[in-house]
């Protein structure tokens, strides 16, 4: 494992930053994936972590695939296309995987260009503020491959079919602005104020009882997927588990002690 992944925890909300700047953070090795996994699973299990901040460091927030490394695969004479497929199962598939099933509420930072493989990892956070320096493209066309991290997923549920064929199909790169417009960040602020502003969203969230707070994103994710009747089954049972609380006793009793009911 690499410290690919630096983690930083402070009342309650964990900061992830990639540290590769060299690189611009970008992604090429096993070390790497597992460094985002074990910092997943550490904020899972870790029951006082009520938010998460993803950030690059350096002026990229992810540059995508390590394209120095796919040349070097096209390279390898005793590579097969069978095995490329493990490359991806095995590899860079863990990233979506960890992130997406995160249950701890996820602001993505973007610093600066968010391509490819680094969209893909923004489109995985549930909040998505930017810089004035940000940039993104799903481009994998322009180097004749295909979103292959989870972008034909991602990208369309959040920006629509429309916008996310044209950004697919293209590969052209835009900025905050554009992406503000198509909902793909819902702010923007300048770089010097980018983390004191994804901090205070984050501390809003933090406020929230922390059990709440993951199953209300763990039925945002269902309900991505699964119909209607599913999701309310799955809503009776987390209500269920949270009127059993003692964070929901003690906010119902100063709710009804500041309209004057208290007992």
């Amino acid at each position: 494992m690499t410290d690919f992944v630096q983690v930083e925890v402070d009342d309650g909300i964990a900061i992830f930053t990639l540290n590769a700047p060299q690189s611009r953070n970008a992604l090429s090795d096993d070390g790497q994936y597992a460094s985002i996994e074990a910092a997943c699973r550490a904020a899972e299990l870790d029951p006082r972590i009520r938010c998460v901040i993803l950030t690059g460091a350096g002026k990229a927030f992810c540059a995508g695939g390590d394209i120095k490394a796919m040349l070097c695969r096209i390279d390898d004479p005793a590579l097969e296309a069978v095995d490329d497929r493990y490359h991806y199962k095995h590899g860079i598939h863990r990233i979506p995987r960890a992130l997406f099933d995160l249950e701890v509420p996820l602001i993505a930072a973007v610093n600066g260009p968010a391509i490819g493989a680094g969209l893909d990892l923004a489109c995985l956070c549930d909040i998505r503020i930017a810089g004035e320096s940000a940039r993104f493209a799903e481009s994998f066309v322009k180097l004749g491959i295909i979103p292959g991290d989870g972008g034909a997923f991602l990208l369309q549920r959040i920006v629509g079919i429309s916008k996310a064929a044209e950004l697919t199909f293209t590969g052209r790169t835009i900025g905050p602005a554009e992406a503000q417009a198509c909902g793909l960040v819902s702010e923007v602020t300048l770089d010097v104020g980018l983390m004191d502003r994804a901090k205070a969203l984050a501390r809003d969230i933090a406020q929230n009882p922390p059990q709440a707070l993951r199953m209300a994103k763990r039925l945002l994710r269902e309900a991505q997927t699964t119909r209607l009747e599913s999701i309310l089954e799955l809503s009776a049972s987390f209500q269920a588990l949270a009127h059993a609380t003692k964070d929901h006793e003690n906010r119902l009793r100063e709710a009804v002690s500041r309209l004057g009911g208290g007992q």
